[in-house]
């Protein structure tokens, strides 16, 4: 047992609150790793606010990075100095875990975002010796010190800084996966991004590095729009303007779009999103809204081939993709730093409220 301090969110719409914990020690497919930087996710303000039943007062964070302190002794590949990334965590035994889909791990649910406890219902993090809410996503990173699933785990290089990439855990992947596993461009397609938030930006980012020629960033945020640009969308269109559909319409020559993202979580922007579509047109569902929601479609609309998916993290094998990543954000090729604002851990509360208020796309708490 060691003790660490976190940033406990003590009910549903409570303040995150910095306390002193006790980890449990490492079971044999368990790491202990010392935090340099972790991100803020709208998954943890959506938890935080009691959206979701994750078990509270707990601990949030799952865009961890850090240093390696120990190990337990099942692990492999990884030692104590080497530095991590840290994503969600997965069975590793049902079908979709060996056919290398974790995201779509048969117990994902419980083991990253409801459960709150580690499989066999024990705890990995208390306070004054009773349980906390843990175990999120595997690691819990809003600690200076995490108890880590090996499945979360991905060894990095040591020479990338860790507050450069620790978004890569879960929003950054979501956004480029949906572009590259999903959608997979091809030769002059058009594409349209939903949002321009961090998932959203990086859908952008990924699709200039696809032969789409046409990439449509929507927002209401002029400024994260002017970002877009830079960032690789050819179009921007402003929400607040008028139509969107009709936006795309007149920038697609009526043709639509070959792919949609849809990053925001609205429902009446799904609908805009899918009806925007060509034929034969796929749209992606990243954006999650309050559980039970549902979306009208035209049917009559939807026999063009269109399609509508649901993706989760980006549907990515971690220890695959991530490493591909940090070596395109090293090489400068997917600028992750545009997205990044840097807090103090101690300024988490400031980091939420600027999130909040969309002041800051993608908060970083960096740890002394």
């Amino acid at each position: 047992m060691s003790t660490t301090r976190a940033a406990v969110v003590e009910s549903g719409g409570a303040p995150f609150t910095l306390s002193t914990v006790e980890l449990d020690e490492p079971r044999p497919n368990e790491a202990l790793v010392r935090m340099v930087a972790a991100g803020l996710c709208h998954t943890d303000l959506g938890v935080a606010g009691g959206g979701l039943p994750f078990p509270l007062p707990g601990v949030l964070g799952h865009e961890g990075a850090g240093v390696v302190e120990a190990v337990g002794s099942d692990v492999t590949g990884i030692e104590p100095g080497d530095h991590v990334l840290m994503s969600f965590t997965s069975c590793g035994g049902c079908k979709n875990c060996r056919d290398g889909h974790p995201a779509y791990c048969a117990t994902w649910l419980p083991l990253n975002l409801l459960g709150g406890r580690r499989p066999d219902g024990t705890s990995t993090i208390s306070r004054d010796g009773e349980p906390l809410g843990g175990h999120f996503f595997g690691q819990s990173s809003f600690a200076e010190r995490a108890l880590v699933d090996q499945r979360s785990l991905v060894k990095v290089d040591r020479d990338v800084p860790l507050e450069t990439i620790a978004p890569l855990g879960c929003g950054v992947q979501t956004g480029v996966g949906a572009v590259w596993n999903v959608l997979a461009p091809r030769t002059g397609d058009t594409l349209v991004i939903l949002g321009a938030g961090a998932v959203g930006l990086s859908a952008v980012m990924a699709a200039a590095m696809t032969p789409a020629t046409t990439v449509i960033a929507v927002d209401l945020v002029a400024e994260r729009l002017e970002l877009a640009r830079e960032l690789g969308a050819t179009h921007t269109v402003n929400a607040g303007d008028g139509d969107i559909l009709e936006a795309i319409q007149v920038i697609t020559d009526g043709a639509g779009a070959d792919g949609v993202v849809e990053t925001t979580g609205s429902v009446a922007v799904l609908r805009k999103g899918v009806d925007a579509l060509a034929a034969r047109g796929t749209a992606v569902i990243v954006g999650a809204p309050p559980f039970g929601s549902e979306v009208a479609l035209d049917v009559n609309g939807m026999l063009g081939g269109k399609r509508v998916v649901g993706l989760t993290l980006g549907d990515h094998e971690t220890q695959t993709a991530i490493p591909a990543l940090v070596k395109l954000v090293r090489e400068g090729r997917l600028p992750l730093e545009r997205l990044i604002s840097k807090y103090a851990f101690e300024d988490i509360g400031q980091a939420v409220q600027d999130m909040g208020a969309g002041k800051a796309i993608k908060p970083v708490m960096t740890f002394a």
